[in-house]
């Protein structure tokens, strides 16, 4: 299993879970435990939603694609790429505010290149999301024996979701299941594939991010 810094509770929601704990204490203290329950209830929804448990990793083979985040599956279609200019197979899953929100690698690969757009907030999981919303996308060089494969995964910002960090950089390296970001506050996370790549989940099917097998990829002759 990949390292694992920072166990159970996501570094991210460190702030927001000491605040909304602070609250509620100075809460009770002055008004009592009847006034400070709706404190003491965002405390708990804080810090359910940080929560980052440690995952089995699905799948052995190195054309293996893994669910990259906790969530329901929105879409499989084929349709434009347009970080990497071609069609491709994408996969959506979207994230619910109760859903754990820590992103993981769908694959065993190099970054090659990482790209940040603004965008709107609309709801996350319609359609529209992947083309209008904030996003950061990452093209990934798959670790496969026909010399590697593109995948380029996107994190969405969804309605209520302000914040997506991705943590790597060109030429780092991921292994499946590996977590390189977050999204605060519901979200997607849309992947594409080649068009050969067989999907292994369905629409609406719940999926775990590097317990889920999402795809596998075709093998391509050596060039």
């Amino acid at each position: 299993m990949p390292e694992y810094p920072h166990p159970l509770i996501a570094k991210e929601g460190w702030p927001f879970i000491a605040i909304s704990l602070v609250l509620a204490l100075l809460v009770t203290l002055i008004f009592g435990a009847g006034v400070a329950f709706i404190f003491g209830v965002i405390f708990l929804f804080t810090l359910q939603f940080f929560r980052d448990p440690p995952r089995v990793i699905a799948g052995t083979d190195a054309y293996d694609v893994v669910a990259p985040a906790d969530g329901r599956i929105v879409a499989i279609e084929e349709c434009d790429d347009t970080w990497l200019q071609r069609r491709a197979l994408k996969i959506s899953v979207f994230m619910n505010v109760f859903n754990v929100h820590s992103n993981r690698s769908p694959i065993d690969g190099e970054v090659k290149q990482v790209w940040y757009n603004p965008g709107q907030f609309v709801n996350a999981a319609l359609a529209k999301a992947s083309t209008e919303n904030e996003r950061c996308a990452m093209h990934l060089k798959s670790a496969t024996p026909d010399n590697g494969q593109d995948v380029t995964c996107v994190q969405v910002a969804g309605l209520v979701a302000r914040r997506i960090l991705n943590y790597m950089e060109p030429d780092m390296t991921l292994t499946r299941g590996q977590r390189y970001g977050f999204i605060r506050f519901g979200s997607r996370v849309d992947v594409y594939l080649p068009l050969d790549a067989q999907a292994r989940v369905s629409i609406g099917e719940k999926v775990y991010a590097s317990s889920t097998l999402l795809a596998v990829l075709t093998k391509q002759p050596h060039a």
